[in-house]
């Protein structure tokens, strides 16, 4: 007896084939084609609906006599939503070299029967007559081969009109270079088939090319910054791309970053320092916010703590150590004119007399200790605030200099900088942090530490990356600005990046070295910004409408990326362990807390 009839039930009633629990189970199980699949699908002779998307797909009939490299890039970078499909299909050398002989017999029996009659010569024959010579030859000599080739377009929109806008787009740019293409009529449903990635071609519309115009259709050759080697900044939105760069391969190796607050510009920077590290780079970074505190511990770097009641101290009277190409008398002259900036910062200003006053005050107060341009700078003990305040109080026209001083050495900020230096940045990832600083006194602890880390790279040469978070606090004044732009323009020489990282983008532009700090910065980063500081962006960067709006509408995280001459859209990802060392979201962050202390309970409770 059939399986089948033991389940058949006899009665009087119709007999009753019961359903198996297997087949219930298939009947309700959700699988992959389900929850791909569009709502709907609708054919129409010149466009498919998609659920709620419209897509109409374009071929290419007609290519013009010579095609020149690179002709379909502006199809590849035009910034809309569309797929393309090559199909290449090699064809026998030997079955088109006869068809060839047979045309080339026929156009020179044209040429010669126009030249029997006396008619004037025509060139179009002549120029398909050395055509064909040409290309037989090469064939003939395996130089070239010859494909049947299909290129097809399917474009997306939610409207009739935009699909119609987004063909004649194409339609102009292509027709420019005499290559035509036009929607294949009640044939969609085979021309999005033919796009889809199956390799199937269903709507077969091809041209005969040989080797060389195939290659100029090579499709990955949008605008992207991908370089031999380099760390990973982003995807590129153009095409998905990896924007692979090498700072260091460029003319200079500054950078600028703007964005607005919470747009992703920390973020950035944190992981281009995780990667920098990767690739034997030494980064040192000014920290407004304590950003950075926890990726220095990760990766053991050291963090120190810069404030009016903190341990780690920094001397401005610390002397860099010349290198062999450098005079001791040029290297005291440099430092001694940057503390002088650095006084006008402190003192709020300095009036001419002053000035000649406080230069010629530090001379005297590094003579105090025997230090002078014949010296020994590696055995010298440099003085400290207090020596200088002393030396002022004492020369005519200081008094009131001394006073101004006084405050850094016995009032309320004495602890700051009046110490000798304690600190050692000889480590591969260093950080400094200020959040800790008075406002008032936090430009004056960045020059200073800037200062500091100035002479450390000018006495050694190694790669370095010095980071600067919030670069607008330091911009704010004439001096530190000045300041800030010279070892810009110096840092080449000692093998150093200065990377600029800002979300006070007027502050930044309003001083007079913020264009020149963005002309000898060979990367810039701008991620998202504010209505208010976007003219000036795009007066000052020479954006376009589009990227305007794009830098006003992108998400957190994506931007411009411009290196050199070229600029992309970029959309900045990290891996899950990346993210989880660099986040800067304050809900993320308590998450990591909570999960540290999970685990440090669940460790130190013993099992009964």
């Amino acid at each position: 007896m059939a399986l089948a009839d033991l389940f058949k039930k006899k009665s009087k009633g119709p007999e009753i084939t019961p359903v198996f629990p297997e087949e219930i189970y298939r009947s309700a199980v959700l699988e992959l084609k389900d929850v791909i699949a569009p709502s709907a699908l609708e054919v129409s002779a010149n466009y498919v609906r998609l659920g709620e998307k419209l897509a109409r797909t374009l071929f290419v009939f007609s290519f013009p006599r010579i095609l020149t490299t690179n002709w379909f890039s502006p199809i590849i970078n035009m910034d809309k939503v569309f797929d393309i499909s090559m199909f290449i299909h090699p064809v026998d050398t030997a079955i088109i070299l006869r068809k060839m002989q047979r045309k080339v017999a026929e156009v020179q029996s044209q040429i010669h029967m126009r030249q029997e009659k006396g008619l004037v010569r025509d060139p179009i024959l002549d120029t398909a007559y050395q055509d064909l010579e040409d290309l037989r030859d090469k064939l003939q000599q395996a130089q070239e081969r010859l494909f049947s080739f299909g290129l097809y377009i399917t474009v997306y929109g939610n409207t009739v009109e935009e699909l119609d806008k987004v063909e004649a787009d194409m339609k102009s740019v292509l027709e420019a270079r005499l290559v035509y293409i036009k929607p294949a009529l009640f044939q969609q449903k085979e021309g999005m088939d033919s796009v889809f990635p199956t390799a199937t071609d269903m709507l077969k519309i091809h041209n005969y090319l040989n080797s060389s115009p195939v290659s100029s259709i090579f499709p990955f050759v949008s605008f992207d910054l991908t370089s031999n080697k380099g760390i990973l900044y982003g995807i590129n939105a153009h095409n998905n791309s990896l924007v692979l760069f090498d700072r260091f391969s460029l003319e200079n190796y500054n950078s600028v970053t703007f964005a607005k607050a919470g747009a992703g510009k920390s973020y950035a920077t944190k992981l281009e320092i995780l990667r920098s590290i990767m690739f034997d780079a030494d980064v040192i970074v000014i920290d407004p916010e304590r950003e950075y505190e926890y990726l220095a511990e990760a990766t053991g770097g050291r963090y120190f703590n810069i404030s009016l009641t903190s341990k780690h101290h920094i001397n401005p009277f610390d002397l860099p150590l010349p290198r062999e190409d450098e005079s001791p008398a040029d290297v005291l002259r440099s430092h001694i004119i940057n503390l002088v900036g650095l006084f006008r910062i402190m003192l709020g200003g300095l009036t001419p007399e002053e000035d000649s006053v406080i230069d010629h005050a530090i001379t005297e107060t590094y003579a105090s200790r025997d230090i002078t341009s014949e010296s020994d700078f590696a055995k010298a003990v440099p003085p400290v605030m207090s020596d200088l305040e002393l030396v002022v109080a004492n020369m005519e026209g200081g008094e009131s200099i001394a006073q101004r001083l006084r405050k850094f050495t016995q009032g309320t900020w004495a602890g700051f900088i009046n110490q000798p230096t304690n600190v050692d940045i000889n480590q591969k990832f260093v950080v400094f942090s200020v959040r800790d600083m008075e406002d008032e006194l936090r430009a004056v602890a960045m020059y200073i530490i800037i200062n500091y880390i100035w002479s450390a790279v000018r006495t050694t040469l190694k790669k370095r990356l010095l980071i600067v978070d919030e670069a607008w606090w330091i911009m704010k004044n004439e001096d530190g600005a000045s300041f800030l732009f010279g070892i810009a323009k110096r840092a080449r020489k000692y093998f150093l990046g200065l990377a600029t990282v800002t979300q006070d983008v007027t502050d930044f532009l309003s001083s007079p070295y913020g264009k020149p700090l963005i002309t000898n910065s060979s990367i810039q980063i701008l991620l998202r910004q504010a209505p208010a500081s976007i003219d000036i962006l795009k007066e000052t960067f020479n954006l376009t409408d589009e990227e305007k709006f794009l830098l006003l509408e992108s998400d957190v995280g994506e931007g411009i990326f411009f290196a050199g001459l070229k600029h992309v859209a970029i959309k900045i990802l990290a891996s899950y362990t990346e993210d989880q060392l660099i986040t800067s979201d304050p809900a993320q962050l308590l998450a990591i807390k909570k999960a540290k202390q999970d685990f440090a309970q669940s460790t130190s409770t013993t099992p009964q």
